[in-house]
C-alpha cells in the first residue's frame, strides 16, 4: 500500500497518515489488532488520508483497517497527533525524497474479537508490547531487569533518578499511575532501554526483555492509546464498549483489570459499580463461572437528559 502525497501548497512535502488502535478483550487479556511492516515488526493498521478522495478522517480510516485486516471498526475516537520529524509509515517507501509525514491516531473499542481477524492481522496481547504495565499480580518480573537499568541510565543525576523512581515506582513512597503509559514508555526510549531507541539513533541494543517492538514509532501510539483509555475507565463507561451484552460482575471486574494492569478489591469494585448506577441485574444465572452459578447483568445504557455517564471507579489493589 502506497502512502497518501503531499499536500497541495506544501514545498515540504507532508503526507497524512490515519493509525488505528484497536482494542479488545480476549481470554482475559488486553489486546491489540495488528498487521506487519515490510521488514516483519509488528505495526498498527495504517494508511494514507488523501484529500482528493476522502471526504472524512474517520471514513478513510474504517475504510482501510477493513481492507487490511477484514475486520469492521465499531466506537472510534480521535486519540492524537503524531508529526515527530523522522517519523515514516512502516510502509513508506524509503529514499531521500520521502515526505514528512503527520498521523492521525484513532482509538477504537470492540467487543467483537474473532479467532481469526483475516489477512495479515492479529490480536496481540497489550502487555507482551508493555510487560512493565502489568500489575496485576504485584511488580512484574520485568522489573528486575529494568529497575537496575534505570538506576544505571540515571547514575548521579538526581532529577533523571527521581523521573525513574516517580514513573515507575521504585521506592515504597512512590505510588504507581496507571495512566502514565506514554510517560513511562518515552522514558525507557530515552535511556535507550527499548530496541526503537536503538533503531532509530544507533545506540547499542538495549538489556534483553520480554518485550515486543513496534514498527514506526507506534509503540508510542499505542501507549498514548492505553493512557488514554485507563483514563476514560474513570470517568466514562468505555469499558461496556469491551464487553459482551450480558456479563458477570466478576468477569466485568477482570475486564476493569485487564486494562487498568490492576488487581481490584471485589467489594470496592461491586460497590462502586452499583453507586455508578450503570448496571442491572438480568435474572438470568451463568453456570460458566467454574463454581456457584452467577447472576448476569446488562449495562443500562446512557441517559440523553442525565448528562455523562460516570465511569466505574477503581478502588485500589487487593
Amino acid at each position: 500500500m502506497s502512502d497518501g502525497g503531499p499536500i497541495q501548497g506544501n514545498e515540504q512535502g507532508v503526507r497524512i497518515g490515519l493509525s488505528a488502535v484497536v482494542i479488545a478483550l480476549r481470554a482475559g487479556q488486553a489486546v491489540v489488532l495488528t498487521t506487519h511492516a515490510a521488514d516483519g515488526a509488528p505495526a498498527l493498521p495504517f494508511g494514507p488520508f488523501d484529500p482528493a478522495r476522502d471526504r472524512t478522517f474517520e471514513l478513510a480510516l474504517r475504510a482501510f483497517v477493513t481492507e487490511q485486516t477484514g475486520f469492521p471498526l465499531g466506537f472510534v475516537e480521535q486519540l492524537y497527533t503524531f508529526g515527530d520529524a523522522g517519523r515514516a509509515s512502516p510502509r513508506a517507501t524509503p529514499g531521500p525524497e520521502r515526505a514528512r509525514e503527520v498521523s492521525v491516531g484513532y482509538l477504537a473499542l470492540t467487543a467483537d474479537a474473532p479467532e481469526a481477524p483475516g489477512l495479515d492481522a492479529a490480536w496481540t496481547p497489550v502487555f507482551d508490547i508493555f510487560p512493565w504495565e502489568d500489575w496485576r499480580d504485584g511488580p512484574p518480573a520485568v522489573m528486575k531487569t529494568l529497575e537496575p537499568a534505570l538506576r544505571a541510565w540515571a547514575a548521579d543525576d538526581a532529577r533523571r533518578l527521581g523521573r525513574a523512581e516517580t514513573l515507575f515506582a521504585l521506592t515504597p513512597t512512590r505510588r504507581w499511575n496507571e495512566e502514565r503509559v506514554l510517560e513511562r514508555y518515552e522514558l525507557l526510549y530515552e535511556a535507550s532501554l527499548v530496541a526503537e531507541s536503538a533503531r532509530d539513533h544507533d545506540r547499542p541494543a538495549p538489556p534483553a526483555m520480554p518485550d515486543l517492538p513496534m514498527a514506526s514509532d507506534h509503540r508510542r501510539i499505542v501507549a498514548t492509546a492505553l493512557g488514554r483509555l485507563r483514563s476514560k475507565l474513570k470517568y466514562r463507561p468505555v469499558l461496556f464498549d469491551l464487553t459482551p451484552d450480558t456479563f458477570t460482575l466478576s468477569a466485568l471486574q477482570a475486564a476493569a483489570e485487564a486494562v487498568a494492569g490492576l488487581s481490584l478489591h471485589k467489594q470496592n469494585f461491586r460497590r462502586g459499580v452499583e453507586r455508578a448506577g450503570l448496571v442491572q441485574a438480568t435474572g438470568v444465572f451463568s453456570s460458566d463461572t467454574g463454581g456457584r452459578p452467577a447472576e448476569l447483568f446488562r449495562f443500562v445504557g446512557i441517559d440523553p437528559l442525565g448528562g455523562p455517564a460516570p465511569g466505574l471507579t477503581l478502588p485500589g489493589q487487593r
